[in-house]
């Protein structure tokens, strides 16, 4: 199976149970993944966590909802595999350096971020808005979620008349019953209590939350912004090469190729989000030997394929790339 590395980055500004509840629920956020390693680093105004998880197919949608939690949280998920291995090496040194933790498992490491971020929050780095019942992050439905409904609108309570107490001649006098307040129709009806489950979106908003991306007090990381192929310089090719799923094996034509992957024409075309093994052969001899993501499909009969992203962490790979890429640049 591949292997996919993901960052998750908080600082001050998070909410330690909140970052708690959501790492002790990643096996249910992403059922499909298998943890190969979970890496922490304890550093003095963030912490921070690297998976490296291993799955068949590309989960999109976990991804998605994965990524919507940490960031109620009030943190930033960077999917590192979609960088180039020279891009991932320098995020990585500089994210995750400093005391480096290797967890054992998610309940261990979700007790190690929390109480680091208490710790942050304790000495005075950045205040924090008192809890009001978060969510535990596998109860919270991702934002796909049906829309809210409309709040029936509350009515005032009638003022309270209590301006002088009542004298001794009034005590032996029955009490008459209030006219109603000028304005309302009907009398105020005493407020039952609320059975039903508060929707989602009644709740979905971090406390304190804000629009700003997080960044740490000292020495911000920047994380890079998700790439796609189109990001990378790309350059017309014929390379031939080979791709492999589990039930087929096609010999094909790459047509161009960039730092990220590269788009192979072919009536082929495996389905999105798929993983496959590919085998470029390139001009020089040598060769591309790694697994790619499908990224992306071209549904036509003259010009259709898949794009393909690369996601091998080798650095012979990243080196034999570089090397290639640096011959077809003018």
């Amino acid at each position: 199976m591949a292997t996919f590395s993901l960052a998750a980055l908080w600082n001050a500004s998070a909410i330690p149970g909140h970052v708690a509840g959501i790492v002790e629920a990643i096996d249910e956020l992403l059922p499909s993944t298998q943890p190969v390693e979970i890496i922490i680093a304890l550093r003095e105004n963030e912490a921070n966590l690297e998976l490296k998880l291993e799955m068949s197919d590309f989960p999109r949608l976990e991804m998605d909802r994965f990524a919507w939690e940490i960031k109620q949280s009030k943190g930033t998920l960077v999917e590192m595999w979609k960088l180039p291995k020279a891009e991932r090496d320098a995020f990585r040194a500089a994210a995750f350096s400093g005391n480096i933790v290797t967890a054992e498992n998610y309940w261990t490491a979700a007790s190690t971020l929390k109480e680091h971020l208490e710790g942050i929050t304790a000495r005075g780095l950045k205040k924090m808005a008192p809890p009001q019942g978060l969510p535990h992050a596998n109860r919270v439905p991702p934002p796909s979620a049906a829309p809210a409904q409309p709040k029936a609108p509350v009515r005032a309570p009638a003022p309270v008349l209590e301006d002088e107490p009542l004298s001794p001649e009034a005590v032996d006098e029955p009490i008459e019953a209030l006219e109603p307040v000028e304005g309302d129709e009907e009398p105020i009806e005493a407020i039952e209590p609320v059975d039903e489950v508060v929707e989602p979106e009644a709740v979905d908003e971090p406390i304190g939350a804000v629009d700003e991306p997080i960044q740490a007090e000292d020495e911000p990381i920047q994380p890079p912004s998700g790439p796609e192929l189109r990001r990378y310089k790309r350059f017309p090719v014929n390379l031939e090469m080979e791709f492999r799923t589990e039930l087929d094996f096609v010999r094909e034509h790459a047509t161009n190729i960039s730092n990220g992957g590269l788009f192979v024409r072919s009536a082929h075309r495996p389905p999105l989000d798929s993983i496959v093994r590919v085998d470029v052969r390139l001009p020089n001899g040598d060769r591309l030997q790694g697994e790619a993501l499908v990224v992306h499909v071209v549904d036509d009969p003259y010009k259709g394929g898949v794009g393909l992203a690369f996601l091998s962490d080798d650095s012979s790979f990243a080196e034999t790339l570089d090397r290639y890429l640096a011959s077809l640049a003018p």
